[in-house]
């Protein structure tokens, strides 16, 4: 039967390098005596067959949002994929197997949480829209490993939601008490979902993020002394070891963004992996006062901190000059400068 698009979709063009349709879905293979087929293939095998990969992400994506006659929001966002092949490297890139546990943050018409189930995971989608919400749910209803909340991610109580999975996930890998999460993320708040993120040490192993290509290039390594170094960038490399992993041209989307996008990843660290300072709160006090006079020297940004000859001798102790302003340190010279000055009990939050 020919594809119809709705004249609210007509103007999306084929993708330049529209991916070829999936094998039809793999029928259950019958359990024979003797055979090397066990009982946990048998299920991979059920659950590949019920979600229907008869079709490519691409028309995929077109049927979803034709039968909910929706439009992407601009408001929230929306830009939906349409390269199955993003998604499986999406899914590689985080290294997901059987029984990993992954939070899909905007999950849209499912095309990436396909892949996450067909990988083994167990994945509890956060959707705001209450209607893409309805949409993935009725998606995967038979599928077992799967849950959708129709909340703000922002908002969510996450570590809730994973520690009830945890108690009663039988399929869970108990091999790791950690969940991972994967997504394709709206442009517009990538920042406030990596602050969300990276301080939970203790419920993810790793972040694997589909983001606006500037973005990903200035989270993961934006350079000393540049505009883009800023207080996000000594946040990222406190709380995790960030990687750009590839990038993926803005025709994959739809609709089409005005930017590229990239992967990156973020291995997340453990409280006792942090650098050494008494109080991460009162470290990120002293990195915002530090900015927030970005072209001024730290020792006029800091004054309401220190004495200005406090700072010049901290700056001078770690090998620096007086004159040092903050987009000129690394996270390493932040760690000491910050100990060397509660060391002179200046006043920091604690």
């Amino acid at each position: 039967m020919q594809l119809t698009t709705p004249s609210v979709l007509q103007p999306l063009a084929p993708i330049p390098s529209s991916p070829a349709l999936a094998p039809k879905t793999p029928s259950l293979p019958q359990h024979r005596s003797g055979s090397n087929y066990s009982n946990k293939t048998l299920r991979r095998a059920y659950r590949v067959s019920v979600i229907a990969k008869s079709e490519d992400d691409y028309h995929a994506t077109l049927r979803a949002l034709n039968s909910r006659g929706r439009t992407p929001r601009k408001s929230l966002g929306q830009h939906y994929m349409l390269n199955s092949e993003v998604n499986e490297r999406l899914v590689a890139a985080a290294n997901v197997r059987e029984g990993d546990v992954v939070i899909e943050i905007g999950p849209g018409t499912g095309s990436l949480t396909n892949a996450l189930i067909n990988a083994g995971a167990t994945v509890i989608a956060i959707e705001k829209d209450p209607h893409m919400a309805a949409l993935v749910g009725e998606r995967f209803a038979g599928v077992e490993h799967f849950s959708v909340l129709n909340e703000d991610f922002t908002k969510c109580h996450i570590r809730s939601h994973f520690d009830l999975l945890m108690q009663r996930g039988a399929s869970v890998n108990r091999s790791s008490r950690y969940a991972k999460v994967v997504s394709n993320i709206p442009f517009n708040i990538s920042t406030d979902v990596v602050k969300h993120l990276l301080p939970m040490g203790d419920v993810f192993s790793e972040v694997v993020l589909l983001l606006q290509n500037e973005t990903a290039l200035r989270l993961v390594d934006a350079p000393l002394r540049t505009y883009e170094y800023r207080p996000i960038n000594i946040f990222v490399k406190f709380y995790s070891d960030p990687e750009y992993i590839f990038k993926v041209e803005r025709s994959n989307f739809f609709p089409q963004p005005k930017v590229d996008a990239a992967v990156a990843t973020f291995k997340v660290k453990k409280a006792a992996d942090y650098p050494p300072v008494a109080s991460a709160k009162a470290f990120f006090s002293l990195i915002n006062s530090a900015f927030n006079g970005k072209r001024k020297m730290l020792r006029r940004s800091l004054q309401h901190i220190c004495t200005s000859r406090e700072v010049e001798e901290a700056l001078t102790n770690i090998g620096l000059p007086v004159t040092a302003r903050p987009e000129e340190l690394t996270l390493d010279q932040f760690v000491r400068l910050h100990n060397l000055i509660v060391e002179a009990q200046c006043f920091l939050p604690s």
